[in-house]
């Protein structure tokens, strides 16, 4: 029997592994690999990731490890682990408080951490399920999605809940409009994109235009209007009018999409999947947009993180049978 076990294990690897070479590769100009972290030790599951741009520290979700980990990205190597986690799922650092709070998806509480002695400040409990988290450092606010269908707004400085909205299903990727006071959140349950108005903290409309579900991750292009939402099922990637809820665009996008930016500056969309490749979108001067580039990862590699103040574009590929789990740093060619 375990031969048989061992056996489907390596055919599942080898037809992931020839799925994933088997796509069409290009635009590599526009991302180049300048290094690769490794994290050894670390098993299974990596979810979100943030960074302390001053320090040039990035601190990883290992949710199948139960560690935060933080890797120093200029000399390219893991420095501390924070044990003790259950399930950490979100995570941001903030500048004002120099500290790092992490959602904890399964027991639902979110720690606050000392970013430098690392010591315990606070813990504040949700009730289930702490994913995603955004810092909005224009209120000092920090949003939390959590739970059968809740986004909650906590005080960074006084670690209390200013706020709660209900939603019908759990939220997963959300982002900030400060200069519309909204939230837009993927509903990814029913497929729809919810509307929140901050100051009332009440839900006020939502979109879903093609019906479809799986949508996971999201990012925002505030200037332009634009709101970036990745379907799974099938891949593809919608774009609508924040203004008017109408669907712009609507292209291709690459297998398990897990996380979306949007670098306003250079005017390109970066997309990262567990199919094994990062997509990139520019957009064109008909407002809308097309692909550039499809460039290999590898296989399970989902959670990224775009930080355009250092200019990088950073991957987490989980540990394999053949290699430990590791950072991939990329350098943004403008």
């Amino acid at each position: 029997m375990k031969s048989l076990f061992y056996l489907s294990i390596l055919l599942m690897c080898l037809f992931s592994f020839a799925g994933c070479k088997g796509q069409k590769s290009y635009g590599q100009k526009y991302l180049q690999l300048s290094a690769t972290i490794s994290m050894p030790g670390v098993k299974g599951r990596i979810d979100h990731f943030d960074v302390n741009v001053k320090d040039q520290l990035l601190y990883v979700a290992a949710l199948g490890n139960n560690t935060l980990e933080v890797a120093d990205i200029t000399n390219g190597k893991i420095i501390h682990h924070i044990k003790g986690l259950d399930e950490p799922q979100g995570v941001c650092y903030i500048p004002a408080t120099k500290e790092i709070m992490v959602a904890n998806g399964g027991n639902g509480d979110c720690y606050f951490f000392n970013a430098y002695t690392r010591a315990k400040t606070a813990t504040l409990h949700l009730g289930s399920d702490a994913d995603d988290v955004h810092y909005d450092s224009v209120t000092n606010k920090i949003y939390v999605g959590y739970g059968s269908g809740g986004i909650a707004a906590i005080d960074a400085v006084s670690h209390q809940i200013t706020g709660n909205v209900s939603l019908s299903c759990h939220p997963e990727g959300f982002q900030i409009d400060d200069a519309n006071s909204k939230l837009y959140v993927n509903l990814q349950a029913t497929g729809e994109v919810g509307v929140i108005e901050i100051g009332k903290m009440k839900l006020v409309n939502t979109w879903n235009k093609s019906h479809r579900n799986g949508n996971f991750p999201m990012a925002l292009d505030a200037l332009e209007n634009h709101l970036f939402v990745g379907y799974r099922h099938p891949g593809k990637l919608e774009v609508f009018d924040t203004r008017t809820g109408g669907l712009q665009d609507e292209l291709t996008l690459g297998a398990d999409c897990d996380d979306l930016y949007y670098d306003a500056t250079g005017k390109r969309l970066y997309a990262s999947g567990g199919g094994g490749y990062i997509n990139i979108f520019l957009l064109q001067n008909n407002n809308k947009f097309k692909s550039i580039a499809n460039i290999p990862t590898g296989n399970g590699a989902r959670t990224s993180l775009l930080i355009n103040r250092l200019n990088k574009f950073i991957v987490a590929q989980p540990a394999g049978y053949d290699h430990d789990a590791k950072l991939l740093v990329y350098t943004l060619s403008r």
